[in-house]
């Protein structure tokens, strides 16, 4: 089979986790064989970066969060990533460079060129095949992962912060259509499920 790398995006509260382990349990049902990870994490270091990322009680300036993120971004894509794409695996991705596009550069102001060249060395320039954009009000998000307990430390930055990351993403999907699909995550969990397996299944034939 082919490999098909898929990442999935969206503002706190998307439903970015929710869809990908649906999307997981499909691949499974049809004995499609993939990879699930995320990032930050997916590696033992990257599970250590993602405690001190998260961690509300740490302040950690827009440049180090960035270099954090990308530490975290490089192992995990020669750990995982490469390993099971030379498999032929569907690798099924939450969050990846596109993240940092959109929260270090559009929400904390980092220059994007920077960003872009860090991110080619950190990834040695893996880009995903289709990236899943679930675009929800940041209000409405936020108000979700409320729901779940203690915010975490990105959860904990104010409404503009999470517009301008929102922003962000839609301006990265603007540029590059062809890659991604972008979903209203205010839709029932079947509903985008439903939406992404009708473009994702003929890549799969």
């Amino acid at each position: 089979m082919t490999p098909l790398f898929l990442t999935f995006e969206g503002p706190e509260g998307a439903g970015k986790s929710t869809l990908l382990a649906r999307l997981a349990s499909r691949l499974a049902a049809r004995g499609v064989a993939h990879t699930v990870t995320r990032e930050p994490g997916g590696t033992p270091l990257g599970t250590r970066v993602r405690e001190v990322l998260l961690d509300p009680a740490l302040h950690i300036d827009p440049l180090p969060e960035f270099l954090l993120y990308s530490a975290s971004r490089a192992q995990l894509v020669r750990e995982v990533l490469r390993p099971a794409l030379a498999r032929g695996e569907v690798v099924l991705c939450d969050r990846y460079a596109d993240s940092s596009l959109a929260y270090q550069g559009a929400g904390r102001g980092l220059d994007a060129g920077l960003l872009a060249a860090l991110t080619r060395e950190a990834t040695g320039g893996l880009t995903p095949d289709l990236t899943v954009l679930l675009d929800l009000d940041p209000a409405v998000g936020l108000a979700r992962a409320a729901r779940r307990g203690q915010p975490d430390r990105l959860e904990q930055a104010d409404l503009a912060f999470h517009a301008r990351v929102r922003a962000g993403f839609l301006a990265l999907a603007a540029r590059e259509p062809e890659r991604f699909l972008v979903l209203d995550a205010a839709r029932e969990p079947h509903a985008l499920e439903e939406d992404l397996w009708r473009v994702l299944e003929p890549r799969l034939a």
